[in-house]
């Protein structure tokens, strides 16, 4: 399986990551322990989590993936695998995490020994902040809106209390997720002028039905030398074509108001028309996503996701597909016709 480097760092991380989100909602931890054999087994390196997974997030499930994963890590050669994990951001229906979360220091400090205690390790090689501690666009939210401004961890503060940890050795390395090109700027700018330590990469959404990263992001991240980890690069599904049917089960209809990113007016045609493409080039939908984002020149891992081990077992063969020229240009048709349905 190819290998990228994480931008400054040296965490040499395989192209496919293994998303954990399903574990402890989905997913039994017996299964977790399969997917994470299996894909240990078949050259991925990457795993990713976070305090808040399982999804959707619940106060019952919340720490659970994390619980799920520790067992079966501390049987491993740590040293052999980058494990990442993130702190959550503000959310008005997150109460019952620590009163309501925030990217303070205090808060820092308590979900990392929270994470590191249920992951069962001394260290993580990846922390990142899951979402801005400050009012953006994100999960669906496309246009920023002043008037919801709100109080918010200075960006230096950030900085400094991850410092501290990394200064510890509990920390190896830090990210950012959800994040906008300004943010982008900002954290690098701070890090710079104050010494502190330089983000490496941002995990945002990546998908043929949300490419949006190919604007600002892509430029800013490569000018300040951070890597992209795509997350839902098969738009929660929709890539696979199951939601074209009546019949078609997943997380967007099991869980009330999960998909809503995916049910814009052009979410459904989009993706019956990149389904209808790799039909014609004898794929499926999911392969031909997927194969979509690992070719993409800015991507270093992309996360999949897996409720049973044939998907898994899918996701994982899309490392070995190489689109055509002329695949290519029929999916950047599409691209211009129904352009970032789901941002």
């Amino acid at each position: 399986m190819k290998m990228n480097r994480l931008g400054n760092s040296d965490l040499i991380v395989s192209r496919i990551c293994l998303g954990t989100m399903t574990w402890g909602e989905q997913n039994s931890e017996k299964d977790a322990h399969q997917q994470l054999d299996y894909a240990t087994a078949n050259g991925i390196n990457f795993i990713d989590t976070a305090e808040m997974y399982a999804v959707p997030p619940t106060e019952k499930t919340y720490g659970k993936t994390e619980t799920y994963i520790g067992p079966w890590l501390k049987k491993q050669q740590r040293d052999k695998l980058i494990v990442a994990s993130k702190v959550a951001g503000p959310r008005p229906d997150f109460a019952y995490l620590r009163g309501g979360s925030r990217v303070t220091k205090a808060q820092i400090d308590i979900a990392l020994e929270g994470s590191l205690k249920r992951l069962q390790t001394d260290y993580l090689d990846l922390y990142q902040i899951h979402w801005p501690d400050r009012n953006t666009p994100i999960f669906g939210a496309y246009q920023y809106d002043p008037k919801r401004e709100r109080e918010h961890t200075p960006i230096r503060d950030q900085l400094e209390a991850l410092a501290a940890h990394v200064k510890a050795g509990k920390i190896r390395y830090i990210g950012l997720s959800n994040e906008t090109p300004w943010g982008v700027c900002q954290f690098t700018r701070m890090a710079e002028q104050h010494n502190l330590p330089r983000v490496v990469s941002i995990q945002n959404a990546y998908s043929l039905m949300n490419r949006t990263y190919e604007y600002g992001l892509a430029e800013a991240c490569h000018r300040e030398n951070l890597s992209l980890l795509a997350y839902s690069p098969l738009a929660f599904g929709h890539l696979s074509g199951k939601y074209l049917t009546p019949e078609g089960r997943g997380r967007c209809n099991l869980y009330a108001g999960f998909g809503q990113r995916y049910e814009k007016v052009n979410g459904k045609p989009a993706s019956q028309a990149y389904v209808d493409l790799a039909k014609k080039y004898d794929m499926s939908g999911a392969t031909m996503a997927l194969a979509f984002v690992n070719q993409r020149w800015f991507m270093a891992s992309n996360i999949i996701g897996a409720t049973t081990m044939d998907q898994l077992k899918e996701n994982i063969q899309s490392e070995y597909v190489m689109l055509s020229d002329d695949c290519l240009k029929e999916i950047e048709a599409i691209h211009l016709r129904y352009t970032n349905p789901a941002p």
